[in-house]
């Protein structure tokens, strides 16, 4: 019996057997699904020099490069994907957006969120996402939250800070005027301000600044705080600084070591952090420990970019609760 023959390739005077491209592939998708990104990306490459690739390929090639950190590459290859028009288009934008980030690129990530919102290309389900990451871009390329509270005159305190007269401003108004507070001695309206957090009309927010302005100013009261359905009695002479918080200090060490290699991921869970302390406030995540925390924000802002893990989806729904009650910083 003859040998089936298969037909030659020729590239830039390099014969290619036949088989060679496709076992490249598929050596190449084994490695990747075995997280052994470097040596896929290795196939692949190889692989490209002989074939255009599909979507399937290029995508696992573009995953691969992000994961062994060649942005550049990574960049290149999804506009690739993008100008093809991938099925999976939203999956492959937020690779891309991710990729954009991690090289700085933070006006072209602001720009092209904006055009697909406008274009309305993102599906209303993916659309709370891409703002989400909008706006963590905004805030990275910043290098801090921008306070757009702007300062007023505290008239008549007592008056301006009685509990009814307080809670008939809306919540902006209301920060608004803590603010103003922050430059002025509130010693005077201690009770009124400690009221205004036992009011069950008290936003987390509202309540966590009140609560900053007593210990910073080192005014003692004993307050009760009920937040998020926890409750809580705190002495403000013994309750730390949201930032001096133990639990609060040790997730910040344990995501910076477990981040090193992603700078982008590290500064928005940074500032994430930084926001959901701030909500929380006295408490501390509740029930969870320092690890636990660490481990879900991280999951969480890989999450935002379609890296979806096992995780705890109770601590999830807290995350998510967290920065819903932080949304009143962005207006």
């Amino acid at each position: 019996m003859r040998r089936k023959k298969g037909k030659l390739q020729k590239h830039e005077n390099v014969i290619v057997f036949p088989g060679t491209v496709e076992r490249l592939v598929a050596e190449g998708q084994q490695f990747a699904e075995k997280y052994q990104y470097d040596q896929a990306v290795e196939c692949l490459k190889e692989a490209l020099q002989y074939t255009e690739g599909d979507e399937a390929l290029l995508s696992v090639y573009a995953f691969s490069l992000y994961e062994i950190r060649n942005f550049k590459e990574a960049k290149a290859v999804c506009e690739k994907l993008l100008a093809i028009g991938p099925q999976l288009y939203i999956e492959t934008m937020e690779l891309y957006l991710t990729v954009l980030m991690e090289l700085k690129e933070y006006k072209q990530v602001e720009t092209l969120i904006e055009s697909l919102l406008e274009e309305d290309v993102i599906p209303p389900e993916s659309q709370d996402q891409f703002i989400r990451i909008k706006n963590l871009n905004a805030a990275i390329a910043k290098a801090k939250i921008e306070d757009s509270l702007d300062d007023v005159e505290i008239e008549h305190a007592s008056d301006e800070f009685e509990v009814d007269t307080f809670f008939s401003k809306t919540t902006i108004e209301q920060m608004q005027k803590l603010q103003a507070a922050k430059e002025m001695n509130i010693r005077p309206i201690k009770d009124l301000l400690v009221a205004i957090i036992e009011d069950e009309r008290s936003h987390p927010l509202i309540q966590s600044f009140i609560l900053y302005l007593l210990v910073a100013q080192e005014i003692p009261a004993i307050v009760e705080v009920k937040k998020l359905g926890h409750s809580k009695v705190v002495n403000t002479e013994e309750l730390l600084l949201p930032d001096e918080l133990p639990v609060a200090k040790k997730v910040f060490e344990l995501v910076s070591d477990a981040l090193d290699q992603e700078p982008s991921t590290l500064q928005m869970v940074q500032y994430l952090l930084a926001r959901h302390i701030f909500a929380a406030y006295p408490f501390e995540w509740f029930n969870y420990g320092a690890e636990e925390v660490a481990e879900g924000y991280i999951d969480f802002v890989h999450g935002m970019f379609g890296v979806v893990k096992e995780t705890d989806y109770d601590l999830m729904e807290l995350l998510n609760t967290l920065e819903e009650q932080s949304e009143l910083f962005d207006t």
